[in-house]
């Protein structure tokens, strides 16, 4: 959930654990999840090439609970989930969704909606001593709306033009 996918990652583990499974079959296994609605696909796109790219796409699930009954329940998987969360409401809005890259930068959502554009990063709470949810943000040279979303109330505001907003906040609001 959340985390790039390699067809082939799986298929080497597999063959570690000594289960043969092609990296068509896995494909397959995708497919089927994707058609059964299990989970979404979102692929990366190139800031500076403005273009999808073709590997390293993520997987969400379209119902997070699925996770937990399937793992139980564990703190670090917080920052995952939460950024599902943020991706099936992007959906439910109406987004094109997609992984940002730009250059060596990771923007966790570039939502793109007939002429409108928006970029979010998804924290469980900014990192202290660290600008990397903002920065990342703040090294897009457009003036589309950008946003951090959290779960500490501490954090939200406005840092250079960024909102910072709640999780809470976000799904209740229009995010133009």
């Amino acid at each position: 959930m959340g985390k790039p996918f390699s067809a082939n990652s799986i298929s080497q583990f597999l063959k570690s654990e000594h289960r043969k499974v092609s990296v068509e079959s896995i494909y397959n296994y995708i497919r089927w999840l994707e058609q059964a609605f299990i989970i979404y696909p979102c692929q990366r796109y190139d800031l500076q090439g403005k273009s999808v790219l073709k590997t390293q796409e993520k997987y969400y699930l379209a119902d997070c609970s699925l996770k937990y009954a399937l793992l139980g329940y564990n703190r670090k998987m917080l920052d995952g989930v939460l950024e599902n969360i943020v991706f099936l409401e992007l959906k439910r809005r109406g987004y094109d969704v997609f992984v940002g890259k730009n250059g060596t930068k990771k923007i966790d959502f570039i939502a793109l909606r007939r002429d409108e554009k928006v970029y979010v990063q998804v924290c469980v709470q900014l990192p202290e001593n660290s600008d990397r949810e903002i920065g990342n943000l703040m090294e897009i040279r457009d003036h589309y709306p950008k946003f951090v979303v959290t779960m500490n109330p501490l954090d939200t505001g406005i840092e250079n033009g960024i909102r910072i907003v709640h999780l809470k906040d976000f799904l209740l609001e229009d995010i133009k």
